[in-house]
């Protein structure tokens, strides 16, 4: 089945590849992506034709390679409500997931409002119905084991399809990039991510540089978990929760542990340097990369990409 996209997603593709896309806004009128002409062609990028899959392959159901580099079979999709979540920008396919995820989506959401004041969390991005590289907006949420998730709580409402595709996030950074603002940055943000860090299925959560500054200045007890809140650039409307490969899924490549430190010392004082906060332009315009190809990618994903 073709798949359908905004006007706004279409010029992300071409024109971003970072995670500012995370917030352009959806549409009401997705426009359908034309055919491509030669999709045989092995120098088409993957994102090209994962991009256009609307449905997940009718195979079992595991994650397949890395992160970044991989493929999704039997995709699972997350319910766009439930009873502590709603699923925003509902025009981009995105709430796809392994069964692991979709659990711990549903596990999580309905603990944030035992540990905040939220009534419930909005969620972004996870993965297309068959993973994959993706049009725009991330490099990474390819095999059903990432998930952005909004830094504003949810409304105690059901949002209109209207609001799911033109609302915006909360950007609780600071205008100097230096800390979080003071006036959007608030203990309940600190106690949802926590929440989701102390779950043992979290590998890791990327947030903005500036919201782990206050969190290693805010978190008080137990402080094991802030090993696994990674600085990040971007981040600043949401934070991301990857989760590990499930137990048996062979066909997964994880990371490497994260290291002991909570991670508040002279490597998060890095990302405040003022090369890393505002570096010099480059002389001439980087040309964009040409993306991963399907063979770049595991054998298993060309599968994954064909079944019906």
């Amino acid at each position: 089945m073709r798949k359908r996209f905004g006007l706004a997603e279409i010029l992300c593709a071409f024109l971003l590849a970072g995670p500012a896309c995370a917030q352009d806004l959806g549409t009401l009128t997705p426009h359908t992506l034309p055919p491509l002409a030669h999709p045989d062609d092995p120098t088409t990028p993957a994102k090209a034709l994962f991009g256009r899959q609307s449905e997940p392959a009718a195979l079992a159901q595991h994650p397949i390679g890395f992160y970044a580099r991989g493929c999704l079979s039997g995709g699972v999709p997350l319910p766009v409500d439930g009873p502590a979540w709603q699923v925003m920008r509902l025009s981009r396919n995105r709430n796809w997931g392994t069964p692991a995820l979709i659990a711990f989506m549903e596990r999580f959401a309905r603990k944030v409002p035992t540990v905040s004041h939220w009534p419930g969390i909005l969620i972004g991005d996870m993965s297309q119905p068959r993973g994959g590289p993706m049009l725009n907006g991330h490099s990474s949420h390819q095999i059903g084991l990432d998930a952005d998730v909004w830094l504003a709580p949810m409304p105690p409402r059901t949002l209109t399809p209207r609001e799911r595709e033109e609302m915006m996030s909360l950007n609780v950074v600071a205008e100097d990039r230096r800390d979080v603002d003071p006036q959007k940055w608030t203990p309940d943000h600190l106690a949802v991510i926590k929440a989701a860090a102390q779950d043992p299925e979290v590998e890791r959560i990327f947030v903005n540089p500036a919201i782990k500054k206050a969190i290693c200045r805010d978190a008080t007890g137990d402080r094991s978990w802030l090993a696994k809140v990674r600085p990040f650039w971007g981040h600043d409307y949401h934070f991301h929760i990857r989760l590990f490969c499930p137990r048996g899924e062979t066909a997964c490549e994880g990371q490497a542990p994260v290291a002991a430190s909570d991670g508040c010392d002279a490597s998060l004082a890095w990302w405040f340097r003022p090369s890393v906060l505002h570096p010099r332009p480059a002389p001439e315009p980087k040309k964009p990369k040409p993306g991963l190809t399907l063979a770049q990618l595991p054998r298993e994903c060309r599968q994954v990409l064909t079944a019906p």
